[in-house]
């Protein structure tokens, strides 16, 4: 799969395929060079990952009520890591 078909995963398609290359390296019933091609698609599955869950994230507004009852929306504040 390339990373051009990466883009066409849902996040969740995205992650079941992530998980299913990371229990396969873990077996280490793998042979190196497929082991290497299935490390490479996982790092592309995994920025797929993270860029969906950006994404995500950007969408998400923090809905904020004032004393007066006055409702109101801002963007949702991250945490600085």
């Amino acid at each position: 799969m390339t990373e051009n078909n990466n883009n066409d995963l849902s996040f969740e398609e995205a992650m079941q395929q992530l998980e299913n290359i990371v229990r396969e390296l873990e077996s280490g019933k793998i042979k190196l060079d497929d082991a290497v091609n299935a490390y490479e698609k996982a790092v592309a599955l995994k920025q797929l990952c993270e860029s969906k869950l950006k994404a995500a994230q950007l969408k998400i507004e923090k809905i904020e009520i004032s004393p007066s009852g006055e409702i109101s929306t801002s963007d949702f504040a991250t945490p600085e890591d």
